[in-house]
């Protein structure tokens, strides 16, 4: 499960780093975000194919189905699991045709030590902004009144560094540079990009332990994610990832 990220880079900076677009000659006012949670508004990269560029949207983290009441739709869908995409009436026509990108600078996931979360951080090792790839879905009241854009962050099985950290079974997928215009754009349905739903490489992350306040989704500073060494992180640190 994927439940938190952080997002310290302003509107510019994703702007140029995504090449983004925009249609009325404004970009979205984007404030940083140490803690970032379900239930919130963020931005997310969609691509525009009546302009033919990618734009950046606020959208719900919690994906909704089109239309019905969200009260009476209880189940957790911030994640949508990658194997089954295709197969879930849920997912499947969002992962054909609304795929998504959401910027993050880093990940956040826990590793259980007795009653302890203990949360580590993971980022890209030159310290680059990056892009987990999600579905999005806009949903619409009964009386289609009014609506709200919604999205899921689509987890993987994980790689050796996340493993070994948390001993968790899943990690956000993670979607390179060079796949970001193909995972946008619709392409083929016959063809969707399940080959790219794999575990992101080891080699080009890190991860360091940080302190248990951001377990708070209240908490939310730029203190948030500094690495931390205590007896646990150090032994870790020195295994042969």
């Amino acid at each position: 499960m994927s439940a938190r990220y952080q997002r310290r880079f302003d509107e510019q900076r994703v702007t140029d780093l995504f090449a983004l677009g925009n249609v009325n000659g404004r970009i979205l006012e984007l404030a940083p975000d140490y803690n970032a949670a379900p239930e919130t508004m963020q931005p997310v990269i969609v691509w525009d194919d009546q302009f033919k560029i990618r734009r950046l949207l606020m959208m719900l983290w919690r994906f909704l189905p089109r239309f019905g009441d969200p009260t009476q739709f209880t189940n957790p869908t911030h994640n949508a699991k990658g194997e089954t995409l295709l197969r879930n009436h849920v997912w499947r026509d969002s992962f054909l045709t609304k795929r998504c990108l959401v910027p993050v600078d880093s990940f956040i996931e826990w590793r259980t030590e007795a009653t302890r979360r203990l949360p580590y951080v993971f980022a890209m090792k030159d310290g680059a902004p990056f892009a987990l790839g999600g579905v999005w879905s806009r949903w619409w009241s009964p009386t289609h009144s009014h609506g709200v854009d919604t999205f899921a962050i689509i987890t993987v099985k994980p790689n050796k560094l996340v493993a070994e950290r948390t001993g968790h079974n899943r990690m956000p997928l993670v979607v390179g540079k060079r796949h970001w215009q193909r995972w946008l754009e619709p392409g083929d349905p016959d063809q969707p990009p399940v080959d790219l739903l794999r575990p992101y490489s080891s080699e080009c992350m890190t991860a360091w332990r940080t302190d248990e306040k951001i377990n708070d989704v209240k908490n939310n500073g730029p203190d948030l994610g500094e690495p931390i060494i205590d007896d646990l992180s150090s032994a870790l640190a020195d295994a042969d990832l």
